[in-house]
């Protein structure tokens, strides 16, 4: 037996070292910002081997096949991107990221279901969100309008959708939910008024029923709110505007450090608006928000928020009666239209990190709401003497939780990520009333007056799998209904209940060529559930119509300071809803189908110039309907929305416009509602902790309606009823001055 020496023993270990750490193995690092806030989706990119890997909840990231010497990208919007040489893949990376300008060129393409989120990313860093209608117009494609004072949620359009007020778009605020279900006032009734606009971090969206998190009214889409979790400043800002505009706000941190954040948040507004009859619109926003880490593993976040709004208006109005020099497109037929409502919100998020490739997310919320609402749609038609003024109001609770495992694999050639969530909604609604009224003080008749209470619950399990260039992500989601509706008004109070099971399963494939084009083809069902008091008394017929969605697009970096996206879609629907506001239901109204074509442009000229475009085309129309009467009411065939914005040193500034084309308003397109283009102007300038603002609604002073509806109605001096556009007119020229500061 030979006796090596020592030093040979020695040198032969090191050699062994040495090429175990050669040897390829898995990386796990975490990304953080320069406050040391974990960075979430941070896209970590090995550059030999384009393999990648996302950051999680709590900036964790694992990437395979790594060895000594390779390179990583790290990049995240809104953070200057770094590059990173791997000294040792046995130790775990921590990488701190510099926040940054907006530069488009520094931005990879991820391959991600939802990559086209990047959008929104860029847009919310070239122009933050600074009122509260601008929130959902922040989605690429979507049009809002306002048609009740500013007190009412907003009328939305998406994907060839007249949405009304959220029956077609699933939206939720830190995973609470927005959509009412069986509202007084419409199915799906989001009112996003509590959101405090300055509190918005970020935007989740996405087109389609595609996505296995998100169940109910997911048809055209969703768009999912994520609050600040930090302020960098607190700040108090006022703003005096036309129209007697006066608006308040103040963000104030609490606690700012490395674990632990909190602050609050207040919002106060009053407004008389443009109308003859003064809107007496007045809002009030509070919000605290706590979020911190309990342990090395454990992160929780609580929000609590209220608000409360009440509001005149002068409702739509007849084109004739403008015509005729009866009112102008200012006045009122009834100003006595207007309402009250208020929400009350606890959220809290509780995220368990078990070890680098497993996390539970765990969410549970409440709210209490409260609604009232006058209108007046037909004037005298129904009641010639008292007018036909009708009240909605309900007070609702709303609870629920959610569980969501998520667990990443590393299978040698290939990754994926699995995620298995639950969770639960019940609405508990008192007195859900439709009844005609005078004076919004007598009532002259209770049309529909009942409790509901509505359970939701619902299973889904979604799986990535990243094979290569190939992005796979099949899912199946599982949802259970109970319907209960107690009608007060029948000769035999009793409750009626149906109950409907839904599965929806979902197929997305992305192809990633490269790190500066992608391809997606993305198919699945979604639904939206019918209104209770319908869902009842159709013995539990068509409860949740199917839509039947399939995409197909691109995703190209042509230049590098160049983002382009543009997509295929078609849509079908079994059942297409219409809210019939003074009859207090929602009637079916058949098949549908819908083609279109998305496009979308980032460019950024110049380190300083920042241009925007987004342009949606959609051929809509019912299926079984006849030849000639197949158009769908106020469905947009075009929307058109972009912008120039410019960032140069303490001076920003932004011309924003939209376009909506002429649409149908009616099933044979004989009555048209009249599209309208409208430009905005936002300048500011920032002095040290000062900043000045001006911003300019419709700079160019264009008459407009914000919101058309074919509607037959009876003025007080006519004998037969007219059916023709009723319409609210939309803002004229207005400007608004802002003075902020920061501490």
């Amino acid at each position: 037996m030979v006796k090596l020496p020592k030093y040979v023993l020695i040198c032969a270990c090191l050699l062994l070292v040495s090429v175990s750490n050669l040897a390829a193995q898995n990386l796990s690092g975490k990304v953080l910002s320069n406050y040391g806030d974990p960075v979430m989706g941070a896209y970590v990119i090995h550059i030999s081997t384009e393999h990648h890997a996302h950051t999680n909840e709590f900036g964790d990231f694992l990437l395979g096949d790594v060895k000594m010497g390779d390179s990583l990208l790290i990049t995240h919007i809104g953070f200057q991107s770094q590059y990173i040489r791997v000294e040792d893949p046995s130790q775990k990376l921590k990488i701190q990221l510099v926040e940054d300008i907006l530069v488009i060129d520094e931005i990879v393409i991820e391959q991600d279901i939802n990559a086209i989120n990047q959008v929104i990313a860029l847009d919310l860093k070239a122009n933050p969100v600074n009122s509260s209608q601008d929130i959902l117009r922040r989605v690429p494609g979507l049009i809002i309008g306002q048609h009740a004072g500013g007190g009412k949620a907003e009328q939305i359009f998406l994907r060839g959708f007249d949405i009304d007020h959220g029956t077609d778009i699933n939206i939720t605020v830190d995973g609470l939910p927005v959509n009412m279900v069986s509202h007084a006032h419409g199915q799906g009734y989001a009112d996003l008024h509590f959101v405090i606009p300055e509190t918005i971090d970020n935007i989740d969206f996405g087109k389609g029923p595609y996505y296995a998190q998100r169940g109910n009214f997911t048809t055209a889409g969703y768009a999912a709110f994520e609050t600040k979790n930090r302020l960098e400043n607190s700040f108090f800002k006022t703003e005096i505007g036309s129209f007697n505009y006066f608006r308040n706000v103040g963000m104030f941190n609490l606690v700012n450090s490395e674990n632990h954040n909190a602050y609050v948040a207040a919002e106060y507004t009053l407004t008389d608006g443009p109308f003859e009859s003064s809107q007496n619109f007045n809002r009030l926003n509070l919000m605290a928000k706590y979020t911190g880490f309990v342990s090395n593993r454990d992160r929780i976040s609580i929000l609590v928020s209220h608000f409360d709004s009440k509001w005149d208006a002068s409702g739509q109005i007849p084109q004739r009666a403008v015509d005729s020099g009866l009112i102008s497109r200012f006045g009122a037929i009834d100003d006595r239209e207007g309402g009250t409502t208020s929400r009350t919100n606890v959220a809290l998020t509780f995220t368990r990190n078990m070890n680098q490739n497993t996390f539970v997310r765990n969410r549970a919320f409440y709210s209490h709401y409260d609604f009232e609402l006058f209108s007046n749609f037909t004037f005298f038609l129904e009641d010639p003497v008292n007018g036909d003024q009708i009240r909605q109001k309900e007070s609702r609770d709303i609870l629920g939780f959610e569980s969501e495992l998520n667990h990443f694999f590393d299978l040698g050639s290939a990754v994926a990520t699995f995620q298995l969530g639950a969770g639960l909604r019940y609405d508990n609604v008192d007195g859900n009333e439709l009844s005609r009224t005078r004076n919004r003080t007598v009532t002259l008749e209770n049309i529909a007056l009942g409790d509901v209470d509505e359970t939701n619950f619902y299973a889904y399990a979604n799986l990535e799998f990243e094979l290569g260039k190939f992005l796979i992500n099949p899912a199946l989601r599982f949802d259970y209904f109970k319907f209960d509706n107690f009608n007060l008004l029948a000769d035999t109070i009793r409750t009626q209940s149906e109950t409907e099971v839904f599965l929806s399963p979902k197929l997305n494939i992305i192809y990633n060529y490269n790190n500066n084009l992608q391809f997606y083809l993305k198919g699945g069902m979604g639904f939206h559930s019918n209104d209770t008091r319908v869902v009842v008394a159709q013995n539990g017929e068509e409860i949740l119509p199917a839509a039947y969605g399939a995409d197909f697009g691109v995703i190209w970096k042509p230049f590098p300071r160049l983002w382009v996206n543009a997509g295929y879609w078609y849509l079908f629907l079994e059942q297409e809803f219409v809210y019939v506001g003074d009859a207090g239901i929602v009637e079916p109204s058949g098949e549908s189908r819908r083609t279109g074509f998305d496009f979308g442009m980032r460019y950024q000229a110049l380190d300083w110039l920042f241009l925007d475009t987004d342009v949606s085309y959609t051929h809509a129309r019912s299926v079984n309907e006849p030849e000639g009467a197949q158009f769908i009411p106020l469905a947009p065939d075009l929307t058109v929305t972009g912008g120039v914005t410019v960032r140069k040193g303490n001076f920003t500034g932004a011309v924003r416009v939209r376009h909506v084309a002429d649409r149908p308003a009616n099933e044979d397109n004989s009555i048209v509602a009249i599209g309208y283009t409208i430009t905005d102007l936002n300048l500011n300038y920032q002095l040290k902790k000062l900043n000045f603002g001006i911003f300019i609604e419709n700079l160019f002073d264009r008459d407009w309606n914000e919101t058309q509806f074919a509607t037959e109605s009876r003025l007080q001096n006519e004998t037969e009823p007219v059916e023709e556009i009723h319409f609210t007119p939309g803002t004229p020229f207005s400007v608004r001055g802002s003075l902020k500061y920061s501490f």
